[in-house]
Protein backbone atom coordinates (compact mmCIF):
# COMPACT_ATOMS: atom_id res chain seq x y z
CA UNK A 1 0.00 0.00 0.00
CA UNK A 2 1.39 3.24 -0.79
CA UNK A 3 0.60 6.69 0.77
CA UNK A 4 0.75 9.72 -1.91
CA UNK A 5 1.55 13.30 -0.64
CA UNK A 6 -0.26 15.90 -2.74
CA UNK A 7 0.39 19.29 -1.99
CA UNK A 8 -1.82 22.12 -3.99
CA UNK A 9 -0.06 24.85 -5.94
CA UNK A 10 0.50 27.95 -3.67
CA UNK A 11 0.94 30.24 -6.86
CA UNK A 12 0.04 29.69 -10.12
CA UNK A 13 3.62 29.80 -11.23
CA UNK A 14 5.18 27.39 -8.47
CA UNK A 15 4.30 23.82 -8.17
CA UNK A 16 5.58 21.90 -5.01
CA UNK A 17 6.77 18.23 -5.68
CA UNK A 18 4.53 15.25 -5.10
CA UNK A 19 6.27 12.59 -2.52
CA UNK A 20 5.49 8.90 -2.35
CA UNK A 21 6.05 6.72 0.91
CA UNK A 22 6.17 2.89 0.94
CA UNK A 23 4.48 2.45 4.71
CA UNK A 24 5.86 -1.57 4.91
CA UNK A 25 9.26 -0.37 5.62
CA UNK A 26 10.71 -0.14 2.28
CA UNK A 27 12.96 2.92 1.23
CA UNK A 28 11.42 6.28 0.20
CA UNK A 29 10.51 6.72 -2.88
CA UNK A 30 10.66 10.22 -4.39
CA UNK A 31 8.33 10.92 -7.87
CA UNK A 32 9.35 14.53 -9.12
CA UNK A 33 8.38 15.79 -12.39
CA UNK A 34 11.12 13.45 -14.25
CA UNK A 35 9.43 9.91 -12.68
CA UNK A 36 6.29 11.80 -13.96
CA UNK A 37 7.25 12.66 -17.60
CA UNK A 38 8.18 8.80 -18.04
CA UNK A 39 4.17 7.98 -17.46
CA UNK A 40 2.46 7.50 -20.45
CA UNK A 41 -1.08 9.54 -20.17
CA UNK A 42 -3.91 7.84 -20.66
CA UNK A 43 -7.78 9.48 -21.33
CA UNK A 44 -9.64 9.53 -18.25
CA UNK A 45 -12.29 6.49 -17.84
CA UNK A 46 -13.06 6.89 -14.55
CA UNK A 47 -16.14 6.00 -12.64
CA UNK A 48 -18.65 8.44 -13.36
CA UNK A 49 -21.34 10.52 -10.89
CA UNK A 50 -19.66 9.95 -7.26
CA UNK A 51 -18.57 13.32 -5.72
CA UNK A 52 -17.43 13.70 -2.28
CA UNK A 53 -20.58 12.87 -0.06
CA UNK A 54 -20.39 9.95 2.11
CA UNK A 55 -24.33 9.26 1.33
CA UNK A 56 -23.25 7.55 -2.23
CA UNK A 57 -21.57 5.04 -0.30
CA UNK A 58 -24.12 4.45 2.60
CA UNK A 59 -26.53 4.24 0.41
CA UNK A 60 -28.84 0.84 0.32
CA UNK A 61 -30.19 0.83 -2.98
CA UNK A 62 -27.76 1.66 -5.44
CA UNK A 63 -28.39 2.68 -8.89
CA UNK A 64 -26.16 2.38 -11.99
CA UNK A 65 -25.71 6.03 -13.67
CA UNK A 66 -26.06 6.56 -17.17
CA UNK A 67 -25.95 2.79 -17.84
CA UNK A 68 -28.87 1.66 -16.35
CA UNK A 69 -30.76 -0.72 -19.04
CA UNK A 70 -32.77 0.90 -21.22
CA UNK A 71 -35.96 -0.66 -22.82
CA UNK A 72 -35.23 -2.18 -26.69
CA UNK A 73 -37.94 -1.33 -29.24
CA UNK A 74 -38.32 -3.17 -32.47
CA UNK A 75 -37.34 -1.76 -35.45
CA UNK A 76 -38.97 -3.40 -37.95
CA UNK A 77 -42.68 -2.68 -37.69
CA UNK A 78 -44.06 -5.34 -39.83
CA UNK A 79 -42.71 -8.36 -36.96
CA UNK A 80 -45.91 -9.28 -35.97
CA UNK A 81 -44.89 -11.78 -32.88
CA UNK A 82 -48.70 -12.74 -32.01
CA UNK A 83 -49.11 -13.20 -35.95
CA UNK A 84 -52.17 -15.76 -36.14
CA UNK A 85 -51.19 -17.77 -39.25
CA UNK A 86 -48.09 -18.21 -37.72
CA UNK A 87 -49.38 -19.60 -34.34
CA UNK A 88 -51.42 -21.65 -36.07
CA UNK A 89 -48.32 -23.43 -37.28
CA UNK A 90 -47.25 -23.32 -33.63
CA UNK A 91 -50.08 -25.27 -32.44
CA UNK A 92 -49.77 -27.74 -34.94
CA UNK A 93 -46.50 -28.27 -34.10
CA UNK A 94 -46.04 -27.61 -30.74
CA UNK A 95 -49.47 -27.54 -29.54
CA UNK A 96 -49.32 -24.46 -27.68
CA UNK A 97 -51.22 -20.99 -27.56
CA UNK A 98 -51.01 -17.74 -26.35
CA UNK A 99 -54.41 -18.46 -23.95
CA UNK A 100 -52.94 -18.69 -20.57
CA UNK A 101 -56.22 -18.80 -19.12
CA UNK A 102 -57.23 -21.97 -19.90
CA UNK A 103 -56.76 -24.72 -17.40
CA UNK A 104 -55.27 -27.63 -17.80
CA UNK A 105 -54.98 -31.00 -16.26
CA UNK A 106 -51.85 -32.78 -17.11
CA UNK A 107 -50.33 -36.81 -16.97
CA UNK A 108 -46.96 -36.77 -16.62
CA UNK A 109 -45.09 -39.65 -18.14
CA UNK A 110 -40.95 -39.49 -17.02
CA UNK A 111 -39.76 -42.26 -19.42
CA UNK A 112 -36.26 -43.23 -18.58
CA UNK A 113 -33.64 -46.09 -19.53
CA UNK A 114 -33.32 -48.94 -17.31
CA UNK A 115 -29.99 -50.15 -18.12
CA UNK A 116 -27.42 -50.16 -20.61
CA UNK A 117 -24.52 -47.30 -21.72
CA UNK A 118 -27.67 -44.74 -22.41
CA UNK A 119 -28.56 -45.07 -18.51
CA UNK A 120 -28.86 -42.03 -17.03
CA UNK A 121 -26.60 -41.90 -14.33
CA UNK A 122 -26.54 -38.40 -12.76
CA UNK A 123 -30.04 -38.19 -12.17
CA UNK A 124 -32.26 -40.31 -10.94
CA UNK A 125 -36.30 -41.20 -12.39
CA UNK A 126 -37.55 -39.83 -8.94
CA UNK A 127 -35.67 -36.70 -9.51
CA UNK A 128 -36.60 -36.27 -13.09
CA UNK A 129 -40.44 -36.46 -12.34
CA UNK A 130 -39.97 -33.46 -9.38
CA UNK A 131 -38.41 -31.12 -12.31
CA UNK A 132 -41.32 -32.45 -15.06
CA UNK A 133 -43.32 -31.77 -11.85
CA UNK A 134 -42.34 -28.29 -11.84
CA UNK A 135 -42.01 -27.44 -14.77
CA UNK A 136 -46.11 -28.28 -14.81
CA UNK A 137 -47.15 -25.94 -11.95
CA UNK A 138 -44.72 -23.21 -13.31
CA UNK A 139 -48.20 -22.66 -15.82
CA UNK A 140 -50.71 -20.79 -14.17
CA UNK A 141 -54.51 -22.96 -13.97
CA UNK A 142 -52.20 -26.35 -15.17
CA UNK A 143 -52.17 -28.78 -12.75
CA UNK A 144 -50.64 -32.30 -12.69
CA UNK A 145 -53.65 -35.02 -12.82
CA UNK A 146 -50.86 -37.71 -12.36
CA UNK A 147 -47.26 -38.34 -12.74
CA UNK A 148 -45.45 -41.84 -13.81
CA UNK A 149 -42.40 -42.97 -13.91
CA UNK A 150 -42.20 -45.39 -17.16
CA UNK A 151 -39.13 -48.15 -17.84
CA UNK A 152 -37.80 -48.55 -21.10
CA UNK A 153 -34.94 -50.48 -22.44
CA UNK A 154 -34.29 -47.65 -25.06
CA UNK A 155 -35.68 -43.94 -25.67
CA UNK A 156 -35.52 -44.09 -29.34
CA UNK A 157 -38.22 -46.27 -30.47
CA UNK A 158 -40.97 -45.22 -33.17
CA UNK A 159 -43.86 -45.31 -30.86
CA UNK A 160 -41.33 -44.53 -28.23
CA UNK A 161 -43.66 -47.59 -25.56
CA UNK A 162 -44.04 -50.78 -26.58
CA UNK A 163 -47.24 -52.17 -27.26
CA UNK A 164 -47.70 -53.34 -23.75
CA UNK A 165 -46.95 -50.43 -22.18
CA UNK A 166 -49.21 -48.40 -24.84
CA UNK A 167 -52.33 -50.43 -23.32
CA UNK A 168 -51.46 -50.05 -20.11
CA UNK A 169 -51.24 -46.57 -20.14
CA UNK A 170 -54.49 -46.15 -22.65
CA UNK A 171 -56.54 -47.79 -19.41
CA UNK A 172 -54.84 -45.45 -17.06
CA UNK A 173 -55.22 -42.27 -19.85
CA UNK A 174 -59.11 -43.60 -19.65
CA UNK A 175 -59.78 -43.89 -16.16
CA UNK A 176 -58.72 -40.33 -15.58
CA UNK A 177 -60.64 -38.41 -18.78
CA UNK A 178 -63.87 -40.58 -16.92
CA UNK A 179 -62.81 -39.53 -13.58
CA UNK A 180 -65.78 -37.91 -11.41
CA UNK A 181 -65.81 -34.03 -10.28
CA UNK A 182 -65.32 -30.67 -11.78
CA UNK A 183 -64.93 -31.36 -15.52
CA UNK A 184 -62.89 -28.97 -15.67
CA UNK A 185 -60.17 -30.95 -14.06
CA UNK A 186 -60.53 -33.83 -16.37
CA UNK A 187 -57.45 -34.75 -18.32
CA UNK A 188 -56.10 -32.27 -21.22
CA UNK A 189 -53.29 -33.41 -22.19
CA UNK A 190 -49.71 -35.65 -22.08
CA UNK A 191 -46.82 -34.34 -20.71
CA UNK A 192 -43.53 -37.10 -21.73
CA UNK A 193 -40.67 -35.50 -20.09
CA UNK A 194 -38.22 -36.23 -22.99
CA UNK A 195 -35.84 -33.43 -24.79
CA UNK A 196 -37.81 -33.32 -27.77
CA UNK A 197 -40.20 -35.83 -29.24
CA UNK A 198 -40.37 -36.35 -32.85
CA UNK A 199 -43.33 -36.02 -35.11
CA UNK A 200 -43.91 -39.43 -35.42
CA UNK A 201 -43.65 -39.95 -31.81
CA UNK A 202 -46.45 -37.57 -30.73
CA UNK A 203 -48.41 -38.59 -33.72
CA UNK A 204 -48.25 -42.16 -33.27
CA UNK A 205 -49.05 -41.65 -28.99
CA UNK A 206 -51.54 -38.77 -29.70
CA UNK A 207 -53.85 -41.34 -32.44
CA UNK A 208 -53.61 -43.46 -29.84
CA UNK A 209 -54.25 -41.42 -26.42
CA UNK A 210 -56.84 -39.13 -28.35
CA UNK A 211 -55.21 -36.42 -26.25
CA UNK A 212 -52.41 -33.29 -27.15
CA UNK A 213 -48.99 -35.02 -26.51
CA UNK A 214 -46.00 -32.24 -25.14
CA UNK A 215 -42.18 -32.70 -24.48
CA UNK A 216 -40.17 -31.16 -22.26
CA UNK A 217 -39.05 -28.15 -24.91
CA UNK A 218 -42.67 -27.57 -25.34
CA UNK A 219 -43.49 -27.14 -21.78
CA UNK A 220 -40.34 -24.73 -21.70
CA UNK A 221 -41.17 -22.61 -24.48
CA UNK A 222 -44.84 -22.13 -22.40
CA UNK A 223 -43.33 -21.22 -19.77
CA UNK A 224 -41.02 -19.12 -21.85
CA UNK A 225 -43.75 -17.31 -23.44
CA UNK A 226 -45.72 -16.30 -20.31
CA UNK A 227 -42.73 -14.95 -18.19
CA UNK A 228 -41.56 -12.99 -21.45
CA UNK A 229 -41.99 -9.12 -21.09
CA UNK A 230 -39.75 -6.62 -22.48
CA UNK A 231 -39.15 -6.82 -26.52
CA UNK A 232 -35.51 -8.51 -25.85
CA UNK A 233 -36.99 -11.60 -24.25
CA UNK A 234 -40.23 -11.80 -26.28
CA UNK A 235 -37.62 -11.53 -29.32
CA UNK A 236 -35.75 -14.42 -28.31
CA UNK A 237 -38.47 -16.75 -27.25
CA UNK A 238 -39.71 -16.58 -30.39
CA UNK A 239 -36.43 -17.50 -32.16
CA UNK A 240 -35.92 -20.56 -29.88
CA UNK A 241 -39.69 -21.57 -31.04
CA UNK A 242 -38.75 -22.09 -34.89
CA UNK A 243 -35.97 -24.57 -34.57
CA UNK A 244 -38.47 -26.81 -32.95
CA UNK A 245 -40.77 -26.14 -35.29
CA UNK A 246 -38.83 -26.84 -38.25
CA UNK A 247 -37.26 -30.16 -37.10
CA UNK A 248 -40.81 -31.55 -36.61
CA UNK A 249 -42.02 -30.22 -40.48
CA UNK A 250 -38.79 -32.05 -41.57
CA UNK A 251 -39.53 -34.90 -39.40
CA UNK A 252 -43.27 -35.25 -40.45
CA UNK A 253 -41.93 -35.51 -44.31
CA UNK A 254 -39.53 -38.14 -43.55
CA UNK A 255 -42.08 -40.12 -41.82
CA UNK A 256 -44.79 -39.41 -44.59
CA UNK A 257 -46.85 -38.30 -41.43
CA UNK A 258 -49.26 -35.87 -43.77
CA UNK A 259 -51.83 -38.12 -43.43
CA UNK A 260 -51.93 -37.12 -39.63
CA UNK A 261 -53.38 -33.81 -40.51
CA UNK A 262 -50.07 -31.64 -40.22
CA UNK A 263 -47.50 -30.51 -42.50
CA UNK A 264 -45.73 -27.01 -43.42
CA UNK A 265 -47.99 -25.32 -46.58
CA UNK A 266 -45.65 -23.88 -48.98
CA UNK A 267 -47.13 -20.39 -47.62
CA UNK A 268 -46.51 -21.41 -44.14
CA UNK A 269 -42.99 -22.12 -45.07
CA UNK A 270 -42.60 -18.80 -46.08
CA UNK A 271 -43.93 -17.00 -43.35
CA UNK A 272 -41.57 -19.11 -41.05
CA UNK A 273 -38.46 -18.05 -43.66
CA UNK A 274 -39.69 -14.22 -43.32
CA UNK A 275 -40.37 -14.70 -39.61
CA UNK A 276 -36.73 -16.00 -39.19
CA UNK A 277 -35.14 -13.22 -41.20
CA UNK A 278 -36.67 -10.27 -39.29
CA UNK A 279 -35.81 -12.32 -36.03
CA UNK A 280 -32.56 -12.32 -36.67
CA UNK A 281 -32.68 -8.57 -38.08
CA UNK A 282 -33.68 -7.98 -34.59
CA UNK A 283 -31.15 -10.02 -32.64
CA UNK A 284 -28.41 -8.47 -34.33
CA UNK A 285 -29.46 -5.47 -33.12
CA UNK A 286 -29.94 -6.69 -29.40
CA UNK A 287 -26.62 -7.37 -29.52
CA UNK A 288 -25.24 -4.36 -31.05
CA UNK A 289 -27.98 -2.53 -28.26
CA UNK A 290 -26.12 -4.65 -25.65
CA UNK A 291 -22.47 -4.12 -27.18
CA UNK A 292 -23.18 -0.24 -26.67
CA UNK A 293 -24.38 -0.72 -22.85
CA UNK A 294 -21.13 -3.21 -22.10
CA UNK A 295 -19.07 -0.48 -23.61
CA UNK A 296 -20.62 2.70 -21.61
CA UNK A 297 -19.79 0.29 -18.67
CA UNK A 298 -15.96 -0.05 -19.83
CA UNK A 299 -15.63 3.22 -20.12
CA UNK A 300 -16.65 4.26 -16.58
CA UNK A 301 -14.74 1.54 -15.51
CA UNK A 302 -17.64 -0.48 -13.92
CA UNK A 303 -16.43 -4.26 -13.30
CA UNK A 304 -19.41 -6.93 -13.99
CA UNK A 305 -20.26 -10.12 -11.50
CA UNK A 306 -22.01 -12.47 -13.40
CA UNK A 307 -24.75 -14.12 -11.77
CA UNK A 308 -25.26 -17.50 -13.66
CA UNK A 309 -27.09 -20.72 -12.36
CA UNK A 310 -29.52 -23.54 -12.40
CA UNK A 311 -32.79 -22.34 -12.74
CA UNK A 312 -34.44 -21.52 -9.23
CA UNK A 313 -30.99 -21.91 -7.68
CA UNK A 314 -31.71 -18.21 -6.09
CA UNK A 315 -29.95 -15.91 -8.53
CA UNK A 316 -32.21 -13.20 -8.69
CA UNK A 317 -32.16 -13.75 -4.30
CA UNK A 318 -28.68 -13.52 -4.32
CA UNK A 319 -28.42 -10.15 -5.94
CA UNK A 320 -31.05 -8.86 -3.76
CA UNK A 321 -29.00 -9.46 -0.53
CA UNK A 322 -26.11 -8.24 -1.83
CA UNK A 323 -26.98 -5.46 -3.26
CA UNK A 324 -30.18 -4.56 -1.17
CA UNK A 325 -32.61 -3.40 -4.21
CA UNK A 326 -35.87 -3.52 -3.20
CA UNK A 327 -37.25 -3.53 -6.36
CA UNK A 328 -36.22 -7.07 -7.75
CA UNK A 329 -38.91 -9.08 -6.73
CA UNK A 330 -37.48 -12.72 -6.75
CA UNK A 331 -39.65 -15.72 -7.52
CA UNK A 332 -39.78 -19.27 -6.48
CA UNK A 333 -40.50 -20.22 -9.78
CA UNK A 334 -38.66 -22.00 -12.81
CA UNK A 335 -37.47 -19.17 -15.90
CA UNK A 336 -38.86 -16.35 -13.65
CA UNK A 337 -35.86 -14.85 -14.90
CA UNK A 338 -35.36 -14.20 -18.69
CA UNK A 339 -33.47 -10.96 -19.33
CA UNK A 340 -30.29 -10.22 -18.45
CA UNK A 341 -30.51 -6.97 -15.73
CA UNK A 342 -27.84 -5.03 -14.58
CA UNK A 343 -27.72 -4.02 -10.80
CA UNK A 344 -25.37 -2.04 -8.85
CA UNK A 345 -23.79 -3.28 -5.53
CA UNK A 346 -20.95 -1.97 -3.17
CA UNK A 347 -17.74 -3.74 -2.19
CA UNK A 348 -16.39 -3.36 1.54
CA UNK A 349 -14.04 -1.34 -0.08
CA UNK A 350 -16.36 1.09 -1.41
CA UNK A 351 -15.93 0.16 -5.57
CA UNK A 352 -19.16 -0.16 -7.53
CA UNK A 353 -19.70 -3.06 -8.73
CA UNK A 354 -22.34 -4.39 -11.22
CA UNK A 355 -24.28 -7.68 -10.79
CA UNK A 356 -26.09 -9.11 -14.61
CA UNK A 357 -28.97 -11.33 -13.53
CA UNK A 358 -29.46 -13.86 -16.33
CA UNK A 359 -31.49 -16.79 -17.43
CA UNK A 360 -31.39 -20.21 -15.83
CA UNK A 361 -30.13 -23.23 -17.52
CA UNK A 362 -31.95 -26.55 -17.46
CA UNK A 363 -31.11 -30.23 -18.22
CA UNK A 364 -32.56 -32.56 -20.77
CA UNK A 365 -33.72 -29.67 -23.67
CA UNK A 366 -31.60 -28.85 -26.14
CA UNK A 367 -28.37 -26.66 -26.05
CA UNK A 368 -29.55 -24.45 -29.18
CA UNK A 369 -32.81 -23.33 -26.71
CA UNK A 370 -30.61 -21.98 -24.58
CA UNK A 371 -28.21 -20.41 -26.83
CA UNK A 372 -30.91 -18.30 -28.99
CA UNK A 373 -30.67 -16.04 -25.58
CA UNK A 374 -27.01 -15.49 -26.80
CA UNK A 375 -27.62 -12.05 -27.55
CA UNK A 376 -27.68 -10.86 -23.80
CA UNK A 377 -25.77 -14.34 -22.24
CA UNK A 378 -22.47 -12.22 -23.98
CA UNK A 379 -22.92 -9.90 -20.65
CA UNK A 380 -22.10 -12.95 -18.81
CA UNK A 381 -19.41 -14.76 -20.77
CA UNK A 382 -17.67 -11.14 -21.17
CA UNK A 383 -18.11 -10.46 -17.22
CA UNK A 384 -15.18 -9.77 -14.96
CA UNK A 385 -16.23 -12.82 -12.48
CA UNK A 386 -18.48 -15.11 -13.21
CA UNK A 387 -20.40 -16.37 -9.71
CA UNK A 388 -22.11 -19.83 -10.06
CA UNK A 389 -24.62 -20.43 -7.68
CA UNK A 390 -25.91 -23.28 -7.04
CA UNK A 391 -29.01 -24.97 -4.93
CA UNK A 392 -27.08 -27.10 -2.34
CA UNK A 393 -29.98 -28.26 -0.93
CA UNK A 394 -31.48 -30.13 -4.19
CA UNK A 395 -30.97 -34.32 -4.29
CA UNK A 396 -29.45 -33.59 -7.95
CA UNK A 397 -27.21 -30.62 -7.10
CA UNK A 398 -23.92 -32.08 -8.55
CA UNK A 399 -25.71 -32.72 -11.70
CA UNK A 400 -27.45 -29.26 -12.39
CA UNK A 401 -23.65 -28.27 -11.47
CA UNK A 402 -22.14 -30.06 -14.28
CA UNK A 403 -25.06 -29.60 -16.62
CA UNK A 404 -24.13 -25.37 -15.64
CA UNK A 405 -20.74 -25.98 -16.59
CA UNK A 406 -21.23 -27.86 -19.85
CA UNK A 407 -23.34 -24.87 -20.74
CA UNK A 408 -21.00 -22.41 -20.26
CA UNK A 409 -18.41 -24.36 -22.25
CA UNK A 410 -20.88 -24.95 -25.05
CA UNK A 411 -21.77 -20.80 -25.24
CA UNK A 412 -18.21 -19.86 -24.60
CA UNK A 413 -17.67 -22.06 -28.14
CA UNK A 414 -20.57 -20.15 -29.79
CA UNK A 415 -19.81 -16.47 -28.98
CA UNK A 416 -18.70 -14.36 -32.10
CA UNK A 417 -16.09 -12.35 -29.81
CA UNK A 418 -14.68 -10.02 -32.26
CA UNK A 419 -11.07 -9.11 -31.06
CA UNK A 420 -11.07 -11.70 -28.50
CA UNK A 421 -8.84 -14.95 -30.13
CA UNK A 422 -7.76 -15.93 -26.52
CA UNK A 423 -11.15 -15.58 -24.70
CA UNK A 424 -11.44 -17.65 -21.38
CA UNK A 425 -14.20 -18.19 -19.33
CA UNK A 426 -13.55 -15.39 -16.80
CA UNK A 427 -12.79 -16.51 -12.96
CA UNK A 428 -15.77 -18.46 -11.66
CA UNK A 429 -16.54 -18.24 -7.77
CA UNK A 430 -18.74 -21.37 -6.54
CA UNK A 431 -21.26 -20.42 -4.26
CA UNK A 432 -23.61 -23.06 -2.31
CA UNK A 433 -26.75 -21.18 -1.88
CA UNK A 434 -29.69 -22.55 0.57
CA UNK A 435 -27.34 -23.53 3.03
CA UNK A 436 -30.21 -22.89 5.57
CA UNK A 437 -31.71 -25.93 4.36
CA UNK A 438 -29.39 -28.34 4.66
CA UNK A 439 -28.73 -30.56 8.46
CA UNK A 440 -25.28 -28.92 10.21
CA UNK A 441 -23.63 -32.40 9.46
CA UNK A 442 -24.27 -32.43 5.77
CA UNK A 443 -22.80 -28.37 5.17
CA UNK A 444 -19.04 -29.74 5.81
CA UNK A 445 -19.14 -31.85 2.10
CA UNK A 446 -19.57 -27.90 1.02
CA UNK A 447 -16.68 -26.66 2.65
CA UNK A 448 -15.02 -25.80 -0.36
CA UNK A 449 -17.82 -23.08 -1.89
CA UNK A 450 -18.87 -20.27 -0.38
CA UNK A 451 -21.62 -21.26 1.60
CA UNK A 452 -24.29 -18.98 2.07
CA UNK A 453 -28.14 -18.33 2.91
CA UNK A 454 -30.33 -15.84 1.25
CA UNK A 455 -33.06 -16.21 3.27
CA UNK A 456 -31.32 -15.30 6.57
CA UNK A 457 -28.17 -13.51 5.09
CA UNK A 458 -25.56 -15.67 6.56
CA UNK A 459 -22.23 -15.82 4.60
CA UNK A 460 -22.96 -12.61 2.48
CA UNK A 461 -19.91 -10.71 4.26
CA UNK A 462 -17.15 -13.52 3.24
CA UNK A 463 -18.62 -13.58 -0.09
CA UNK A 464 -18.41 -9.62 -0.72
CA UNK A 465 -14.71 -10.27 0.24
CA UNK A 466 -14.35 -12.80 -2.08
CA UNK A 467 -15.53 -11.10 -5.03
CA UNK A 468 -13.67 -7.88 -4.46
CA UNK A 469 -10.57 -9.84 -4.14
CA UNK A 470 -11.07 -11.04 -7.34
CA UNK A 471 -12.30 -7.71 -8.84
CA UNK A 472 -9.23 -5.76 -8.04
CA UNK A 473 -6.61 -8.74 -9.53
CA UNK A 474 -8.73 -8.64 -13.00
CA UNK A 475 -9.30 -5.27 -13.28
CA UNK A 476 -5.54 -4.41 -12.17
CA UNK A 477 -6.65 -1.94 -9.20
CA UNK A 478 -4.51 -1.15 -6.46
CA UNK A 479 -5.10 0.15 -3.13
CA UNK A 480 -3.06 3.21 -1.98
CA UNK A 481 -3.44 6.15 0.95
CA UNK A 482 -3.48 9.50 -0.60
CA UNK A 483 -2.74 12.57 1.21
CA UNK A 484 -4.57 15.75 -0.52
CA UNK A 485 -5.55 18.96 0.98
CA UNK A 486 -9.27 19.14 2.79
CA UNK A 487 -11.63 19.92 0.01
CA UNK A 488 -9.60 20.56 -2.46
CA UNK A 489 -9.73 19.38 -6.42
CA UNK A 490 -7.58 16.27 -5.57
CA UNK A 491 -10.01 15.31 -3.48
CA UNK A 492 -13.24 15.95 -5.65
CA UNK A 493 -11.20 13.95 -8.47
CA UNK A 494 -10.46 10.74 -5.97
CA UNK A 495 -14.48 10.82 -5.30
CA UNK A 496 -15.00 10.98 -8.74
CA UNK A 497 -12.36 8.23 -10.45
CA UNK A 498 -11.39 5.92 -7.37
CA UNK A 499 -13.54 4.07 -4.77
CA UNK A 500 -12.88 5.90 -1.53
CA UNK A 501 -12.69 3.31 1.10
CA UNK A 502 -11.80 5.39 3.79
CA UNK A 503 -11.11 9.16 5.23
CA UNK A 504 -9.37 10.53 8.01
CA UNK A 505 -7.62 13.75 9.23
CA UNK A 506 -3.93 14.77 9.06
CA UNK A 507 -2.62 14.14 12.88
CA UNK A 508 0.05 16.30 12.15
CA UNK A 509 -1.46 18.92 9.46
CA UNK A 510 -5.13 18.65 10.18
CA UNK A 511 -5.71 20.62 7.07
CA UNK A 512 -4.70 17.71 5.01
CA UNK A 513 -6.43 14.36 4.61
CA UNK A 514 -5.97 10.71 4.14
CA UNK A 515 -7.81 9.64 1.49
CA UNK A 516 -7.38 5.26 1.32
CA UNK A 517 -8.81 4.58 -1.99
CA UNK A 518 -9.01 1.50 -4.87
CA UNK A 519 -7.68 2.65 -8.09
CA UNK A 520 -7.05 1.41 -11.58
CA UNK A 521 -3.42 2.06 -13.29
CA UNK A 522 -4.73 3.97 -15.63
CA UNK A 523 -6.76 6.87 -13.42
CA UNK A 524 -3.89 6.36 -10.70
CA UNK A 525 -1.50 7.71 -14.18
CA UNK A 526 -3.79 10.17 -14.78
CA UNK A 527 -4.36 11.48 -11.06
CA UNK A 528 -0.35 12.05 -11.09
CA UNK A 529 -0.35 13.82 -14.66
CA UNK A 530 -2.39 16.45 -13.22
CA UNK A 531 -1.64 16.92 -9.68
CA UNK A 532 2.38 15.60 -9.11
CA UNK A 533 4.61 17.74 -11.50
Amino acid sequence: MFIINVARRLQASTRQQCKALIITGTPRLSMNGDNFKRLKYTRNIGVKGLRNSKYHFESKEQKVPDVEEKDFAYENDSLNLEDSEYEDVVNGAMRLTRNFQVAHSVLILQPYVKWGPKRNMSTSPDDQLKEAEALVNSLPNWHVALSLKVPLESLERKALFGKGKLEELKTIVNDLRQAKGDSDKRLTCLFVSKGTLSFAQKSILESHFNLPVLDRYSIVIQILRLHATSAEARIQVAMAELPYIWAQAKDANLSKSRRTGWSLTDTQKEILRTRERKLKQELERIRTHRKLLRNKRKQNHYPIVAVVGYTNAGKTSLIKALTKEQSMQPKDQLFATLDVTAHAGLLPCNLKVIYMDTVGFMSDIPTGLIECFVATLEDAMLADVILHIQDVSHSCHQAQKEHVEKTLESLMHNLDIKGEENYQLPQIINVANKIDLLQDEKTTQFDSLLKVSCKNLSGLEELLSVIEKNILEVTARRQIIIRVRNGGSEMAWLYKNAAVVSTKADQNEPEFMLMDVIITEISFAQFKRHFCH
